[in-house]
């Protein structure tokens, strides 16, 4: 039977209590740094170079370990900063859709990060979105900027308590990679089995920046909708997207992501792993070259692991000027009975046999994403490789 998507951000709440602000991050629940932790957010901040954290609508913890960086949340970043209106709502539309209307008129803080011109941030820089009310509507802002020549790297780990049941998450996100500046959001959703996850977010990369943006969600979510935009506006610019989904019986998630290639020789990269064990995924993708020069590539890969359960792959490309190099690949499927035959012949159950190649098959290394959170990535594909089993 076919979810019914249409609830909206007014059905649940919008009024949970405030949080107190916390200097010191221990003090928090361990079941929460537990939560955190295992969307990359480590609350010890060992190795990172600065944490922001929402819970609910209140900044519960914000600072930085580098000099160069700022981190604050966007209603303080807009008071001091007149010239952040010229950011807000420029790459996403706030008449997009009913979501994006409400976070318009009822979002919560976000967060605001840039990293100075120049600038090369040591290590990863932190940010979570967490929900600790069960039934409410979490709507916040966020943008990025990471100004000319300089590099960042943000993790940013969505989460639900363990008492959280239901409610909604929408995330405005607007990232401004300026020339020669390179960009890594990484993303990680763990959120509750009722939840409605809709994020809408894009990038602008001026000449000679790179933009990757990789996405994992391995848990179940009622719906997560969500489709990141990436405009190459500068000679150069390169985007990737690589994302790893895994839908559990109840998920609906209907993703993707596109790039528009505005200037001479950009380049852009979009792999998506899928897996459903008796959810549905669409999994779209969308290249668009409009200079001369550019270079596109699109994979769509999906692996059904149940009798029940849908994956929908839908690559387009679109090239309007010659000489535009574009290609895709897309393939969706059961694990053939003869590659679990060969293991099993080798000594491994049927079990193992299955395991390994699942894990081959998820086994995505992103590049440019640092050691640590390519391990966050790796426990979380043996998490979901324990519940696959």
């Amino acid at each position: 039977m076919k979810k019914d998507t249409r609830i909206g951000p007014q059905n649940f709440s919008g009024d949970p209590p405030r949080r107190t602000y916390l200097e010191d991050l221990g003090m928090l629940r361990p079941e929460d740094r537990d939560r955190m932790l295992h969307t990359g957010v480590d609350v010890a901040e060992k190795d990172r170079s600065g944490t922001f954290i929402q819970m609910d609508h209140s900044v519960v913890h914000c600072g930085v370990r580098q000099d160069g960086l700022e981190v604050m949340s966007t209603a303080a970043a807009a008071e001091r900063y007149p010239w952040l209106a010229g950011y807000r709502w420029r790459l996403v539309q706030a008449d997009k859709d009913e979501y994006t209307a409400y976070a318009r008129e009822h979002a919560r803080h976000g967060y605001f990060i840039r990293a100075l011109p120049g600038v090369k941030v040591t290590y990863p820089l932190q940010a979570c979105m967490y929900i600790a009310a069960d039934g409410i509507t979490q709507a916040v802002h966020n943008i990025v900027v990471v100004e000319e020549g300089a590099e960042l790297n943000l993790v940013s780990g969505c989460a639900s308590a363990h008492d959280v049941q239901t409610g909604m998450h929408l995330g405005i996100s607007e990232f401004y990679v300026k020339k020669n500046a390179k960009l890594t959001f990484t993303m990680i959703h763990n959120w509750a089995e009722k939840m409605q996850v809709r994020p809408r977010s894009a990038a602008l990369v001026e000449e000679g920046g790179v933009y990757l943006s990789n996405y994992v969600c391995m848990q179940a979510v009622d719906v997560l909708q969500m489709y990141p935009m990436a405009y190459l506006d500068g000679p150069g610019a390169t985007a990737r997207f690589h994302s790893i989904l895994v839908a559990p019986p109840g998920s609906y998630m209907d993703v993707g992501s596109g790039v528009v290639l505005r200037a001479p020789d950009t380049r852009a990269e979009s792999i998506a792993r899928t897996i459903t064990t008796g959810g549905e995924i669409i999994n779209r993708g969308r290249l668009v070259g409009e200079a001369p020069g550019v270079k596109a590539h699109l994979e769509c890969n999906g692996l059904i692991l149940s009798e029940r359960g849908l994956i929908h792959a839908i690559p387009e490309l679109v090239a309007t000027v010659s000489g535009a190099e574009m290609s895709h690949e897309a393939a969706v499927g059961k694990i053939a009975p003869e590659e679990i035959e060969y293991l099993m012949a080798r000594g491994q159950s049927e079990e193992e046999a299955t395991a390994t190649i699942v894990r081959g098959f998820l086994n995505v290394r992103i590049e440019g994403l640092p050691p640590e959170l390519q391990a966050e990535i790796d426990r979380a594909v043996a998490a979901s490789q324990e519940s696959i089993m």
